[in-house]
């Protein structure tokens, strides 16, 4: 907890619990305490009539303590949502527009955790002043995704010195649809025949079947790797410089071969090539559930961004139309 000195020691604990206790990702604690650390300091600023112009980096929050959190009430908590929608700075677009409703929607959620730590986990306040704010409403859109013939031409595409590791990683993202980190983070070990454990978000595991010529890709890719020493020997996939692969490498190689295939690799990421994945599960009669459990998504909500892609009924509801047969 060294590297969080500047919080107090309240914040300090919530931060171990989730990691130790909750065994959250050292990704998601980092995103708590930069959300947190913000809020804080917001809500210093203002009790301190400070010019509301005054960076929120020269804000102190070491004194925060039990009293000064269980006097935050959530019309203050509406300010500070309202400063993120409205004044925060957003520095992927024009300046003073405020950030987006999905930012906003992280932060209110890093809150909403710490509060619930509070009231709930240690009952250290008995008030919660956010449990009833809503998220902000976020605009839903369709995954991209890669058609099938797209996939074919992506991996016909992939040749050069690395084209047993490529062809192996594109297979897994299309054909398992696993994760970049979940990829990065695959060992020698994890590989079972037919199938990978994977460990995925909030370090849960799970096991993802390969279909054959993905097995194939990757028993071609093995014979490969045992010609290979990597500073660490455990992991699946190494770089030019003898390292476990990282995620920037997996990025870059994905959007060269995307450039490779005549794909315009702006649109397209690692990411989309798990979108790819889910869609033609989904498109050849993979139900809901499974391919929640494929994906590695806690909640089905979240798979159901995919069911835009083959409904059949909808289909024949659109045939039945008179004027879907009508002759111009």
């Amino acid at each position: 907890m060294q590297r969080y000195s500047d919080c107090p020691q309240v914040l300090r604990d919530f931060l171990s619990y989730h990691e130790s206790i909750k065994g959250q990702s050292k990704r998601t604690v980092e995103e708590y305490y930069l959300d947190l650390r913000m809020f804080l300091r917001f809500m210093k600023l203002m009790r301190n009539e400070m010019p509301y112009q005054t960076p929120l980096d020269e804000i102190p929050i070491l004194d925060v303590d039990q009293s000064f959190l269980a006097s935050i009430t959530s019309s203050e908590i509406f300010d500070y949502l309202s400063y993120l929608a409205n004044d925060r700075e957003n520095r992927e677009g024009p300046a003073n527009t405020g950030i987006s409703a999905a930012s906003r929607a992280r932060k209110l959620s890093a809150i909403k955790a710490f509060y619930k730590y509070l009231t709930v986990s240690t009952k250290q306040l008995s008030v919660n002043p956010v449990k009833d704010i809503e998220f902000p409403k976020i605009r839903k859109s369709l995954p991209k995704y890669l058609t099938l013939e797209e996939s074919k031409n992506l991996l016909r595409s992939v040749d050069g010195p690395n084209q047993a590791r490529d062809f192996a990683i594109l297979m897994l993202f299309l054909n398992c649809g696993i994760r970049r980190s979940e990829l990065v983070g695959l060992n020698l070990s994890d590989v079972y025949d037919d199938r990978i454990r994977v460990v995925g978000k909030g370090n849960k595991e799970r096991i993802v079947y390969m279909g054959a010529s993905c097995k194939q890709a990757i028993d071609r890719y093995l014979e490969e790797r045992k010609k290979i020493v990597l500073t660490d020997n455990k992991a699946l996939f190494g770089s030019r410089d003898k390292n476990r692969i990282s995620v920037t490498a997996v990025h870059r190689l994905v959007k060269k071969h995307l450039l490779q295939a005549g794909l315009d690799s702006s649109q397209f990421s690692a990411h989309k090539l798990r979108h790819t994945a889910a869609t033609l599960m989904l498109s050849n009669g993979v139900d809901l559930k499974t391919l929640q459990e494929v994906l590695g998504h806690e909640n089905l909500n979240t798979t159901q961004i995919y069911t835009h892609i083959e409904n059949t009924d909808k289909k024949i509801a659109a045939e039945a139309n008179p004027l879907s047969k009508i002759k111009i």
